[in-house]
């Protein structure tokens, strides 16, 4: 039986790192495996703190290598985090959890509610954690009602991308679960 988790685990764990740094591939704007990971996590990691921290650290790692790779010319020298971090990292933590509590069963249905909640969620929170302080809007309501708008067209990205690596990670797990039964939890 130790031997069966074990398995399952490596392969849940390959799993999300893959997503994360698929990061690294060309893509459009915002579609990214953010919203996926939280909630694949928090389907099948058996311990919630595993399923917070996982996808969190995954993240963290592709962050470290895409900002001091791809973007380094807009930091000064190496780079662990960006200003802002916390809002994205929090709205993973938060997509997780609501997990927990939307996907008690995987299925179609059942992922496709929190990958658009997980969408409005990382829209609102990143949005709102990116107007203060900003020099290109007002600082009060209008200004963050103009930040929203402005992230309007980011939105589809997310939205896509929540959608999209939901169905690669839970159907390519449930798939993986079908033809090999170590992977079963039971």
């Amino acid at each position: 039986m130790t031997e069966k988790i074990n398995v399952r685990f490596g392969v849940l764990v390959i799993m999300v790192l893959a997503a994360a740094f698929s990061r690294l591939i060309p893509h459009p704007p915002n579609f990214a495996p953010i919203g996926g990971l939280g909630l694949f996590g928090a389907a099948y990691f058996t311990w919630k703190w595993i399923a917070i921290i996982l996808p969190l650290s995954s993240l963290w790692l592709s962050d470290v290598v895409i900002n001091n790779t791809l973007y380094a010319q807009y930091y000064k020298g190496f780079t662990f985090f960006y200003d802002g971090f916390y809002w994205i990292y929090g709205t993973i933590a938060l997509t997780t959890i609501l997990g927990f509590y939307m996907l008690k069963k995987v299925g179609v249905k059942n992922v496709l509610a929190p990958s658009v909640l997980a969408s409005i969620l990382f829209f609102l929170i990143t949005n709102f954690g990116c107007w203060p302080n900003n020099p290109m809007f007002s600082q009060d309501f209008k200004g963050l009602i103009a930040c929203y708008v402005a992230g309007i067209p980011f939105f589809g990205g997310t939205l896509a991308g929540n959608i999209f690596y939901s169905i690669v990670l839970f159907g390519g797990f449930e798939l993986a679960k079908s033809k090999f039964p170590v992977l079963q939890l039971k």
